[in-house]
């Protein structure tokens, strides 16, 4: 791809992250060590992202709860902290353009910086999961679960976790090591998932840590009594104004278990909301059944010095996440003449690189042995926790569009009716249109659109997300200098 324009709308710093999660902190640390100027906008108040959340305020008996792989997050914080970056956190990036202008809310004013690249390090998402019920009061994501134990350790009692994928489980042993067990884990997946991962189970092997980890907080719930319900379906939340039960099959025998807290998950996938917005390529991830943004090796978009690191471009975990912060930090400073080397690995940094001590050549295969052996695991995970036919093809009942009350069935009537995609089922009902801006309704919406027509995602595509990317006060644009016009748009 062509090299960095001369000039920007602001050319303050020559790097600009969204995101201080691994890929962002990874990332800034990279750059800093070629020489860059970086600015990292954060909307968190603190460094960590999700995966380590609170990282820097969660210390003793909590810190040991969560886990070593949330404690590896510390020393990634305090070496961002060091590095010299700019760090804007409780910042909103609300609209990016071509020329890498960022325009973001902070304290209730608008303000805007630049950069000559930009990573994308937003991060994911989890997986909308419309089933019956979803919308009720009590009724939450999984991953809210656990944004509650990690800031500010809060555990809810006699919750019920219903879903798939191993963040389920993981969860449900941090809620039993803190003293609030759930009540039971209700696994939706196919039980036919074992047949299909049979194939990567040599893979997966070579991760047989991650192997090991799952099959030890199995054996830990089993022994303390949580009841795991596999292979469930037709699952459904009864309640009226708030939840009150969930309701399942499971060979063919019907289950209620009462309970005031529900949290469901399906897995996580890609944030793409900005990359969407600068109108990058995106292409269908079937293992993952997601969008991803098509990224080359050194995982630049097809948008000129545009980059994606973590799980923006493709669920990865953190570690995986933090090589590809640095993967793209590394490739910036190539770009901008600062290092010589292609990519960086675990144990080579920039400085390394531009001094001449490692080869581009032995860089490069240290990284791609760094990230297939932590990607050994995620065919294996992806066959196993694939989500469920009733979230991927709700019923016409099941509302798919909170914000707008939107059910699958309406989808499926605008599809009728000559709607060939989202956006025109957008122009049909507003779905989409809400404060969410799609985030909870844009797969499923694609989804039921693509089985209704009987085309790959690919062909049905995904909404045309537009700024701003976050709800917006009037009083925040207007402090925007200068202000957006007819002849200056957002």
């Amino acid at each position: 791809m062509s090299g960095f324009p001369n000039t920007s709308p602001n050319p303050t710093h020559d790097l600009a992250i969204i995101g201080a999660g691994p890929a962002g902190m990874a990332a800034a640390i990279e750059a800093r060590k070629a020489g860059l100027s970086v600015v990292v906008l954060d909307e968190q108040d603190a460094p960590g992202g999700q995966i380590y959340r609170a990282i820097e305020a969660t210390g003793g008996k909590r810190r040991v709860l969560l886990g070593p792989e949330y404690a590896a997050g510390a020393p990634l914080a305090e070496a961002f902290r060091g590095c010299g970056a700019t760090y804007l956190p409780k910042a909103t990036v609300w609209n990016v353009d071509r020329d890498l202008g960022l325009d973001y809310s902070r304290e209730g004013a608008s303000f805007r910086v630049s950069g000559r690249a930009l990573i994308i390090a937003s991060g994911a998402i989890e997986r909308p999961t419309p089933l019956p019920g979803w919308t009720l009061p009590g009724v939450t994501t999984a991953g809210a679960l656990q944004i509650l134990l990690k800031a500010h350790g809060i555990v809810p009692e006699g919750a019920v976790l219903v879903g798939c994928g191993p963040l389920l489980y993981l969860i449900a042993v941090q809620m039993l090591d803190a003293g609030f067990p759930p009540k039971a884990l209700v696994e939706t997946s196919d039980p036919g998932a074992l047949k299909r991962v049979l194939p990567h189970l040599p893979g997966a092997l070579r991760a047989w840590p991650y192997l090991a980890k799952g099959l030890k907080m199995i054996r830990r719930l089993k022994a303390a009594g949580v009841p795991l319900y596999k292979g469930a379906s037709d699952a459904r939340i009864e309640g009226t104004t708030a939840a009150e039960a969930v309701v399942f099959s499971k060979n063919g025998v019907t289950h209620r278990l009462p309970t005031d807290v529900v949290a469901l998950h399906q897995g996580v996938v890609p944030n793409q909301q900005v990359t969407r917005l600068l109108r990058c390529d995106h292409v269908w991830n079937a293992s993952q059944h997601c969008f991803t943004p098509v990224l080359d090796a050194h995982l630049e978009t097809s948008v000129d010095n545009v980059f994606v690191a973590g799980d923006g471009a493709g669920i990865g975990g953190a570690v995986t996440a933090a090589l590809r912060g640095r993967v793209a930090a590394l490739r910036v400073a190539e770009k901008l003449g600062t290092a010589s080397a292609e990519a960086p690995s675990a144990q080579v940094s920039s400085a390394q690189v531009s001094s001449g001590q490692v080869s581009s050549g032995q860089v490069w295969a240290s990284l791609l042995a760094d990230l297939a052996k932590d990607a050994a695991i995620r065919p294996f995970l992806e066959a196993l926790y694939a989500p469920s036919a009733q979230v991927r093809s709700p019923a016409d009942e099941t509302l798919v569009c909170r914000c707008e009350e939107i059910t699958a069935g309406q989808v499926r009537a605008a599809v009728a009716l000559g709607a060939p995609g989202p956006n025109q089922v957008k122009s049909f009902l507003r779905a989409g249109m809400g404060p969410c801006q799609g985030r909870m309704c844009g797969l499923a919406v694609s989804g039921i659109i693509a089985e209704a027509r009987g085309e790959a995602p690919d062909v049905v595509d995904y909404y045309r997300i537009r700024p701003p990317l976050k709800p917006l006060a009037l009083a925040e644009l207007a402090t925007l200098d200068p202000e957006p016009s007819r002849e200056a748009p957002l």
